[in-house]
């Protein structure tokens, strides 16, 4: 996992993402917005040893603090307070977010040399979106 640490991956192409926010209850207002934008994702550790995974873009700017296989609170970019753990699988990250209002959502991040693929599942909706390498 170092070799991914402090690398900036930009969102190149995105598969079925307004389906995937439906899923979410995301207005369509939220989900124009959230299809246009292109965030830049970047993993680092803090000073006392705590991942922070951010998300930047012209949109909005979003960042979670936590330790492996430990729940934490978070608020989603589009509003919802879930309850979260994130767990590593060699490479991959899975992220499960647990909502009273809808079913579990697990986000499955896969680091490679060349891009960053991101796996979004909820009720059989599956999105794929692939961030490349920036400098």
């Amino acid at each position: 996992m170092s070799l991914i640490f402090n690398k900036k991956y930009k969102l190149d192409q995105s598969e079925n993402f307004d389906e995937y926010m439906k899923a979410l209850g995301v207005g369509m207002i939220k989900r124009t917005l959230g299809n246009t934008a292109t965030p830049v994702v970047e993993l680092t550790k803090n000073d006392d040893g705590k991942f922070v995974l951010s998300s930047n873009s012209t949109m909005k700017n979003s960042s979670i603090v936590f330790n492996l296989d430990e729940e934490f609170d978070e608020e989603t970019i589009d509003g919802r307070k879930v309850k979260s753990t994130i767990r590593q699988d060699g490479n991959k990250l899975v992220h499960v977010q647990k909502y009273s209002k809808h079913s579990d959502t697990t986000i499955v991040r896969e680091f490679e040399p060349n891009q960053l693929k991101m796996i979004l599942t909820i009720d059989g909706i599956t999105c794929t979106r692939i961030y490349k390498p920036i400098e």
